[in-house]
């Protein structure tokens, strides 16, 4: 007979421990001190700011707006999985227990995140309104209701599988979202009214149009796996992932990089590490992301040794998540047929893994120069070449040992 409770057991049983066993890869202690030395320095900036801060200042509006990104982004997890297409699908009517308790866990996983964001808005809050931290509580509360909302429109809405409707919803409950939270912030209980009974109508339409129709179980199992496609690539940077399929991209307008390397033999794994760098996984995008938040981050701080900092902190960022790229054709057999010594391998990886580490250092000094801050560019870029040296040439050999 069969159990949709027990089912419902085993998913998630299998998915925690899927993701558990990539997570402490991602969360290792080298990784952990690097977040909080991120997130105490980001916690005084933010501090001395909202001290600036005057009543006359939009604090309502940037909450609404932002928070109400967090509200109407409302995935459902559902645990899904390629075969239940077929063996699921004759026992559609049975499964709504299975669905309830996946909103359910939905549900509290984005609650958490939503007290985290609104945990960062409450002190400009109570700076710009003079308001009570006591708040905070019923806040989160009316947000747990509103979340609540969100996912069952989001359920129902499921049930069509055109983009443009999906589109639709998303961009009404957003504006939704934001014109609730606003007036909430600044207590208009009576537009709060009028936006609360047009959610109640909008919730009751939706729930009409799908009371006939049955599961997209395509769209369902689809939405799954790209979710989890997403956490393997964050893993992927950390560690190997045999479920994660390489991405290629062409990336044409980098082929002259390739061209700077030469034809001879201890520079064939330079070439193949060149080559998966630009255009296999996303090696190449990650070192612009990283490049282009840490010189924002560094233009808006503006202590001298505290963008020092910064730069050593991104560059070692960066490196870290590059070490995996040693090891990318490790599984092609084919590699293993070049006359060629192993000491050259690991010669070509730790130059492209300097190169890299140099470019984000130039690229980073020179955002200060741009400040005017010509000594501290200095020094950061000397900082920033002593450093890349000592993480590819003693650094990276302990860590690429242990992986």
């Amino acid at each position: 007979m069969f159990d949709e409770g027990k089912l419902w057991k085993e998913r998630f049983a299998h998915t925690s421990k899927e993701l558990s066993r990539y997570l402490r890869y991602i969360f290792n202690g080298h990784l952990v001190i690097v977040f909080l030395f991120l997130l105490g320095t980001a916690a005084y900036y933010y501090q001395e700011y909202v001290k600036t801060l005057t009543p006359d200042f939009p604090a309502a509006l940037i909450m609404a707006v932002i928070i109400g990104v967090f509200l109407t982004y409302s995935p459902i997890y559902t645990f899904l999985l390629e075969a239940d297409r077929i063996f699921l699908l004759p026992l559609e009517s049975k499964l709504s227990g299975y669905f309830k308790k996946s909103l359910a866990v939905s549900f509290f996983l984005q609650l958490y995140l939503l007290l985290m964001v609104l945990a960062v808005f409450m002190p400009m809050y109570v700076q710009v309104y003079h308001g009570e931290f006591k708040s905070f509580f019923t806040f989160l509360l009316i947000i747990a209701v509103m979340k609540v909302w969100n996912l069952l429109i989001r359920w129902h809405v499921q049930f069509f599988v055109q983009a443009t409707v999906h589109l639709l919803d998303s961009f009404i409950r957003y504006g939704l979202n934001a014109l609730f939270l606003y007036f909430l912030f600044m207590n208009s209980f009576v537009l709060m009214t009028i936006v609360i009974v047009i959610m109640i109508i909008l919730y009751v339409y939706w729930w009409k149009q799908t009371i006939e129709k049955g599961l997209k179980w395509e769209y369902l199992i689809d939405q799954e796996e790209k979710r989890m496609t997403s956490f393997y690539r964050i893993a992927n940077l950390f560690t190997d992932v045999p479920k994660l399929k390489d991405r290629v991209k062409r990336r044409k307008w980098l082929d002259w990089l390739l061209g700077r390397v030469s034809f001879r033999s201890e520079d064939t794994y330079l070439f193949l590490y060149t080559r998966a760098f630009i255009r296999a996984g996303d090696y190449f995008g990650l070192v612009i992301r990283l490049t282009a938040i840490g010189a924002g981050a560094i233009y808006l701080v503006s202590f001298g040794l505290g963008q020092i900092l910064f730069i050593l902190l991104f560059l070692y960022l960066t490196g870290f998540q590059l070490l995996p790229l040693a090891n990318h054709h490790q599984n092609k057999v084919w590699i293993s047929l070049y006359p060629i010594e192993d000491q050259w391998k690991e010669k070509a990886f730790r130059k492209l893994l300097l190169g890299i580490l140099l470019f984000e250092s130039v690229i980073l000094s020179l955002v200060l120069l741009l400040k005017g801050a010509f000594l501290i560019s200095i020094v950061a870029l000397l900082s920033g070449i002593a450093f890349s040296s000592y993480f590819v040439f003693s650094y990276s050999k302990i860590k690429l040992k242990r992986i």
